[in-house]
């Protein structure tokens, strides 16, 4: 009988295990409140940009709590469902404060390339319609910013002090315009 509780309690137990960073990390339940602009709609985990528009702000996200110093790593996949625009945001860690405003935003174009919005570099291929892609972004404050993708690191930038949060979902870039409809999928949040 004792085993059986054991083992029931190991299952209840959550995982604080990264995917991906190394070391102990503590999982993190933060609140989010969601944000729809112009043609954005959310459902769920469902994010689309309905519309063809390239001007305004078109967006569907959900946005997290702020965080100040410390190691934050986000976890989620997303699949794009349908996608005829291109050029569109899906994960952003943005700043807040006073320095406030995007600071890696990574985007997808039609024919599945990633890249940074931030300078334009390729991050990865393969983001096509159906397929499915994991994102990892660990933030340092003050020290670096990592992102992988499907587990293997694609890019390391500075991160400067402050104060950030996570956001994803869908949202136009200035170059960009959907439609898209994209979910997300297997949501975590650590800190060490």
């Amino acid at each position: 009988m004792l085993a059986a509780v054991v083992t029931g309690l190991a299952v209840l137990v959550p995982n604080a295990d990264a995917q991906v960073g190394g070391g102990s990390w503590i999982s993190d339940s933060p609140s989010f409140n969601t944000q729809e602009k112009g043609c954005g709609d959310v459902s769920g985990l469902t994010f689309k940009l309905t519309c063809s528009s390239a001007s305004g702000e078109q967006r569907a996200e959900r946005r997290y709590t702020t965080y100040s110093g410390g190691t934050h790593q986000f976890e989620g996949s997303f699949k794009i469902t349908s996608m005829s625009g291109s050029r569109i945001s899906l994960k952003q860690t943005f700043r807040d404060g006073s320095s406030a405003g995007p600071y890696f935003l990574l985007a997808v174009e039609k024919g599945g390339r990633m890249y940074a919005v931030e300078g334009g570099a390729t991050l990865g291929s393969g983001a096509t319609v159906g397929t499915s892609v994991r994102v990892n972004t660990i933030n340092q404050v003050g020290s670096s910013h990592k992102v992988y993708l499907n587990g293997s690191l694609k890019q390391t930038i500075s991160s400067p002090g402050g104060s950030y949060y996570d956001k994803f979902g869908s949202y136009r870039t200035s170059s960009g315009a959907g439609p898209i409809t994209v979910t997300w999928s297997g949501i975590k949040f650590w800190h060490k």
